[in-house]
């Protein structure tokens, strides 16, 4: 038993040490000078820290706080309503029996094998015909869309594993559908609902390609768009400070939102993988 234990201590300090170094590294490498990071180990500048790194960033003209505020808006209108859909969605899977429901929920798992970027070109073309490029609402609707899929296939085996004599006390008591979902099956279904909100936030946060393509102005750029115009300086130079740091401002929502929401993340990750 105690070698058993020993085992575990080990393992876990090493996952520890290999997701946590990286992070504390970058860390480290954003305060310090540009010349510093690009230069050859040397023990008397090494430890030469300062902010001018994040100072540049916040004020130069590159806008990258407009394009932190336009990440915020983006992300946090997908993850709500990505979790709104897919929550609907899945009890209308879980519950109710239609003729088609089992082919439907079929072609949702298969939508969810097929990358964005296979169909760029015909997305780009519809959402030009709609209207909805150059447009964070046009933005927010797209990444919902790609991360819908994952999120009805979670929602719909959650709500399989809340037992239906639940709600049939509900429905004797006279307790409608939505009043049903908001009161009495929401507290059961809450890991899955922040599981599939924190894995919308994720994706809309750092997805490049679709912002790269459907935002051409400068003052809709996301934080991963606006970082490629930040890096690069006079004649192809790269500016590692800059890069780093603005790499530092993108992971922090991201780590704070995974450490708070971590534990109805895995919750919700198990429920969706086992249940159905």
């Amino acid at each position: 038993m105690r070698l058993k234990n020993v085992l575990y201590v080990v393992g876990g300090g090493g996952a520890f040490l290999v997701f946590t170094v990286p992070l504390l590294w970058a860390l480290f490498r954003s305060v310090q000078p540009n010349e510093v990071i690009v230069a050859a180990p040397d023990p008397s500048t090494f430890f030469q820290l300062t902010w001018n790194n994040f100072r540049t960033l916040i004020e130069g003209p590159g806008n990258l706080m407009r394009a932190v505020g336009n990440s915020v808006v983006v992300a946090l209108s997908t993850a709500v309503l990505t979790a709104v859909l897919a929550t609907l969605a899945g009890y209308g899977f879980a519950r109710f029996r239609f003729r088609s429901g089992p082919l439907l929920f079929a072609l949702v798992v298969v939508s969810m094998m097929i990358p964005f970027q296979a169909i760029l070109t015909p997305l780009y073309l519809e959402m030009n015909v709609l209207r909805l490029t150059d447009s964070l609402l046009g933005l927010v609707l797209f990444y919902t869309t790609v991360n819908l899929p994952f999120g009805v296939f979670v929602m719909r085996n959650s709500f399989s594993s809340v037992p239906v004599e639940l709600e049939d006390s509900a429905h004797v008591d006279g307790c409608g559908t939505l009043r049903m979902i908001g009161s009495v099956l929401r507290p059961l279904v809450t890991p899955g609902a922040a599981t599939v909100a924190l894995y919308a936030f994720l994706a809309a946060w750092t997805e490049f390609l679709g912002a790269l393509t459907f935002l051409t102005k400068d003052e809709l750029y996301t934080l991963p768009v606006a970082l490629v115009n930040v890096q690069a300086g006079a004649y192809g130079e790269v500016n590692f400070g800059s890069l780093v740091a603005g790499s530092v401002i993108a992971m922090i929502p991201c780590v704070i939102l995974y450490v708070g929401l971590q534990r109805f993340y895995v919750t919700g990750l198990a429920t969706g993988a086992v249940k159905g």
